[in-house]
């Protein structure tokens, strides 16, 4: 079965940054397109990034361009997302996820097939 498995969330105050990492575990992630997406309390759960399986196609949520950064190390079987000049409004569980295919096919959640737990993110002074 795939599993991701996130980390690197906490808190922060607001304009600071944090990088949150996936690992794929028991199977390389280097064949799928990764998305990252956030879920805070009481909304649904949106597409924030994703990455094709090369590293070289990037798309962005517009709430998130120009803050965030998604990169990919398939050597070490990681994609990490970059999260600068962070708002409030960013606060919620970050999950990672593998696409059905090695292009990102969207940002939306019922393309991708496996999905971590979760790190929660919280933005506040």
């Amino acid at each position: 079965q795939l599993q991701l498995v996130e980390s690197g969330g906490g808190l922060v105050q607001p304009g600071g940054s944090l990088r949150l990492s996936c690992v794929g575990s028991g199977f390389t992630l280097d064949y799928y397109a990764i998305g990252w997406f956030r879920q805070a309390p009481g909304k649904e759960r949106g597409g924030v990034s994703c990455i094709n399986s090369s590293g070289g196609y990037t798309a962005y949520a517009d709430s998130v361009k120009g803050r965030f950064t998604i990169s990919r190390d398939n050597a070490k079987n990681m994609v990490y997302l970059q999260m600068n000049r962070l708002k409030p409004e960013d606060t919620a569980v970050y999950y990672c996820a593998a696409d059905r295919n090695y292009y990102c096919s969207g940002l939306t959640p019922s393309i991708y097939r496996a999905w971590g737990q979760g790190t929660q993110v919280t933005v506040s002074s």
